[in-house]
């Protein structure tokens, strides 16, 4: 399979750093390539149990692998300043070149209300994240340069240490405005596995925002991260996603929820059926090659994976032999 590529998305909320990078390079001896690291400053719920620093836990990971790697995404603009996102991202394609990418996004209360700020609606923290993804380019540049705009001002100033390119920035998008200036803006698209129909309205608002800025969509990476719940039997399937990923079938936005302990409460109210169209659960590992064909199918060039239970040794084995080699581009 040459045109898609299989990776794993690190979840750091779930899993030490020294356990991430030990199974990111497990991962790449069964088949899977790249590394879609989470950004949290907290787990979605206490069970999860852990959020460390993605920017260290990337160079980890990069030391330990061979793929590509980025956040899975970063917010540039509460928690972190534009300035400081741009001088990660281009020390670790200094330091890993042609290998690193800048995933970012609008942000989530549960990561950036921390640092004490009015949390905007959804809006505002999409125009923010906007006006920081014009700041990093400016510091990609690598010249002196200094901006004064309507959420961050830059005095003059420059990125000292620079990779011979900077690294692309993707944008995760998952509304027709966000994914139509993602395809004008950004360097590629970085969406939540959804259904079909509305994975295909977001590809094609991208490749509408894509044409209008004179590229070509069908030659942008489209990355895509697909939580799945895999075990070796549905029961325990089951078990892992209503414990340990509850996140994955609660059906409203999540954006302004502040605690895990408040998601907490919430996941009492999941039941099996949340799940549906939302998270493949099945201890049938054709169920969730034919769930990724789809995805292939419609478009998505880089398939980032994240199985929500502890038993990650188990399911990379399996999904390695089993799984990987059956899908087709």
């Amino acid at each position: 399979m040459t045109d898609v590529q299989i990776g794993i998305a690190a979840a750091l909320e779930q899993f030490s750093p020294r356990e991430s990078v030990r199974l990111a390079a497990l991962g790449e001896r069964h088949g899977f390539s790249g590394q879609m690291a989470a950004d949290h400053f907290q787990p979605w719920v206490p069970a999860q149990g852990e959020a460390s620093f993605v920017w260290s836990v990337l160079a980890s990971l990069a030391e330990n692998t061979t793929g590509d790697l980025g956040p899975g995404v970063t917010c540039p603009s509460f928690r972190q300043h534009p300035a400081m996102v741009a001088q990660a991202a281009a020390t670790l394609e200094a330091t890993y070149p042609g290998r690193t990418w800048l995933g970012i996004g609008s942000g989530e209360a549960l990561n950036e209300h921390v640092v004490g700020g009015y949390w905007p609606e959804a809006p505002e923290r999409v125009r923010r994240m906007f006006e920081a993804l014009e700041v990093i380019r400016k510091l990609f540049t690598g010249k002196d340069v200094k901006h004064n705009g309507e959420f961050f001002k830059l005095h003059t100033t420059r990125l000292w240490t620079m990779p011979d390119a900077p690294p692309p920035v993707y944008i995760a998008s998952a509304g027709p405005y966000t994914s139509r200036k993602t395809g004008e803006l950004a360097d590629g698209l970085i969406t939540p596995g959804a259904s079909l129909e509305k994975l295909a309205g977001i590809l094609d608002n991208f490749g509408q925002g894509a044409r209008k800025a004179g590229k070509d969509p069908d030659a942008m990476p489209k990355l895509l991260q697909v939580h799945l719940s895999w075990a070796a039997t549905d029961e325990e399937a089951w078990r892992n996603a209503l414990e340990q990923w509850p996140n994955g079938g609660m059906k409203f936005p999540k954006a302004d929820v502040r605690s895990p302990f408040d998601f907490e409460q919430m996941a009492r109210l999941v039941r099996r059926e949340d799940f549906e169209g939302r998270m493949v659960v099945s201890a049938d590992p054709d169920v969730h090659r034919a769930a990724l064909q789809k995805f292939v199918d419609a478009g998505f060039n880089r398939i980032y994976l994240h199985n929500v239970g502890r038993n990650q040794d188990e399911w990379l084995e399996v999904f390695g032999r089993e799984v990987l080699p059956k899908l087709t581009a």
